[in-house]
């Protein structure tokens, strides 16, 4: 049930991600930040679904650090959007909220996959990051 919540959450992440991006005034920084965060926004479902997919838990950590990253330069890049004036805080702040509890929870499935694991593949496991929320 964990994973179907997840992927509901990560697709409207999406979705709200959209509609920020949409909405972000004409500009050279909404041009070129704009598409970075689309295209990072947007991942964090694709990339949930891909790990969800995972035949073996080394491949369901690495797909979850793909995971990671994306919404870390989510983070990133609404942090950027909203300190600069391009995005108001009523719309980037539950965003930003949001993608801190996708964060914790991706780090907490990684840490919890690698603990599961078995103790002779445990070593073929990537190295966990211990990043979480946003800063």
């Amino acid at each position: 049930m964990i994973t179907e919540n997840l992927k509901i959450r990560t697709k409207q992440f999406a979705l709200d991600i959209i509609k920020l991006v949409e909405n972000i005034p004409g500009s050279s920084t909404g041009d070129i930040l704009g598409p970075s965060l689309l295209q990072a926004g947007t991942s964090v479902a694709a990339h949930y679904r891909a790990a969800c997919r995972a035949k073996t838990p080394t491949e369901f950590v690495a797909k979850l650090d793909a995971v990671e990253d994306e919404i870390d330069a989510s983070i990133f890049l609404m942090e950027v959007l909203l300190e600069s004036g391009k995005v108001p805080a009523e719309t980037a702040r539950p965003l930003l909220a949001e993608a801190g509890e996708l964060l914790n929870i991706t780090v907490a499935a990684a840490k919890t996959a690698h603990k599961d694991s078995t103790p002779g593949s445990a070593s073929s496991l990537p190295p966990l990051r211990t990043q979480q929320g946003p800063r």
